[in-house]
C-alpha cells in the first residue's frame, strides 16, 4: 500500500471511529437523550392540543393538533441536534480528553463531518420518535415526503454546526447554557411551532421573517400539508445560505484551533 493510500485509510478510519464514538455516546444514555425529549413533546401536544383544539383554526380542513405535530417534531429535532455537538465538545474540553481527538490523523473537515453526522443521527432519531408517539392523536398526511426529508436533514445539520460553534466558544457549562437558553430556545419557540405567523400583528410577522428557524418549521410543515406561510423554495434557499455560512465559520474555527489548542 502506497503512503498516500495509507494516509487516506488512516484518515477514513479515524473519521468512522469518531462518528461511531459520538453516536455511541448519546445512545448509551438514550433514555435521557432520546426518550426524554419524546416525552416532553407528548406533554406539549396533550396540553396545547387539548386546550386549543376547538379554539384555534390555522388552516382549513387541518385540525390544530395535526398542525402542531410537525412543529413539535422539528423543534425536537433541532434542539437535540444542537445539544449533541455542543454538549459533546464542551465535555471533551472540560475533561481534557479532546486532546486525543486532536492528535488523531483527522482533517478539520473530517472532524466537522463526524460530529455533524452523529448529531443528525440523534436529531432524526428523536424527531422520528416524537412523530411515532404523536401521530396516533390525529390523522397526518404526507403531501411531499421529499420536502420533509430535505428540510429535516438540512435543518439538523445547521443546528449541529451551531452546536459546534457554541461548544468551541464556551469554556464552561454556564456559557453553553446561556447560548442555548437565550438564543436557541427563544428562536425555536418563536418560529411558528405552536402558531402560524399570519395570526400575529404585522410588526411581529415582519420580525418572524428574520428568524431562520421559522423557515425550517414552515418548510418542514409544507411537506405534510402542502400549505405554508412562505414558498418552500424560498425557505430552502434561506436555510441553505445559513448552513453554508455557519459551516464555513465552523470549519474556519476548527482549522485555526480557536479555543481548542491551548
Amino acid at each position: 500500500m502506497s503512503q498516500s493510500n495509507l494516509n487516506t485509510f488512516e484518515s477514513s478510519s479515524g473519521f468512522y471511529a469518531l462518528f461511531y464514538k459520538e453516536v455511541k455516546r448519546f445512545w448509551r444514555v438514550s433514555f435521557q437523550t432520546v426518550a426524554a425529549p419524546v416525552l416532553t413533546a407528548i406533554l406539549y401536544l396533550m396540553i396545547f392540543g387539548h386546550v386549543l383544539e376547538d379554539h384555534v383554526k390555522v388552516y382549513d380542513a387541518i385540525s390544530y393538533t395535526a398542525f402542531l405535530i410537525p412543529g413539535l417534531v422539528m423543534m425536537s429535532l433541532l434542539q437535540n441536534s444542537f445539544a449533541n455537538t455542543s454538549s459533546s465538545l464542551i465535555q471533551s474540553k472540560i475533561t481534557g480528553n479532546l486532546i486525543f481527538v486532536l492528535l488523531a490523523p483527522l482533517s478539520h473537515f473530517e472532524f466537522f463531518s463526524a460530529y455533524i453526522l452523529a448529531a443528525m443521527v440523534r436529531g432524526v432519531a428523536v424527531g422520528a420518535g416524537v412523530f411515532l408517539a404523536t401521530c396516533w392523536f390525529t390523522d397526518i398526511s404526507f403531501y411531499q415526503p421529499l420536502w420533509i426529508l430535505v428540510f429535516g436533514l438540512l435543518s439538523a445539520a445547521l443546528l449541529a454546526a451551531l452546536g459546534l460553534i457554541a461548544g468551541i466558544w464556551a469554556e464552561k457549562f454556564d456559557q453553553l447554557a446561556a447560548f442555548q437558553n437565550f438564543f436557541i430556545m427563544p428562536a425555536t419557540m418563536l418560529s411558528g411551532v405552536f402558531y402560524s405567523i399570519h395570526s400575529l400583528p404585522p410588526i411581529w410577522q415582519t420580525i418572524s421573517h428574520f428568524n431562520p428557524f421559522f423557515y425550517m418549521i414552515d418548510g418542514f410543515r409544507y411537506g405534510f400539508f402542502g400549505i405554508s406561510d412562505v414558498s418552500p423554495w424560498f425557505s430552502l434557499l434561506i436555510i441553505s445560505v445559513f448552513f453554508l455560512g455557519v459551516a464555513a465559520l465552523t470549519l474556519k474555527l476548527l482549522s485555526t484551533g480557536y479555543k481548542l489548542r491551548h
